[in-house]
């Protein structure tokens, strides 16, 4: 058995993928690319509100779906030392 690399849900080992949407969820948060200065910006010099709406406003610029977008900002955050992760204790 195999893991789908969007969900991770086990699949057969002739599968790339368990679903259309799966994989073409993966391969639009792999063509996602947040620029530093834009992460800098919404967590430095933004409050919440004013990042959120950065986020969306960046999200239909790129016509990019906005919880795959929220996702991969998440992960930088973290990467970036912006925000702490949530499952590090686990």
């Amino acid at each position: 058995m195999s893991h789908c690399p969007f969900c991770k849900k086990k699949i057969a080992m002739s599968k790339a993928f368990c679903s259309r949407s799966c994989k073409e969820n993966y391969f639009q948060l792999i063509a996602i690319q947040i620029p530093k200065p834009f992460m800098r910006r919404i967590f430095v010099q933004a409050n919440e509100e004013q990042r959120k709406e950065e986020i969306e406003k960046f999200a239909k610029i790129h016509d990019w779906r906005l919880d795959l977008l929220q996702n991969k900002i998440e992960e930088m955050a973290i990467e970036m030392k912006y925000i702490e992760d949530p499952y590090k204790d686990r």
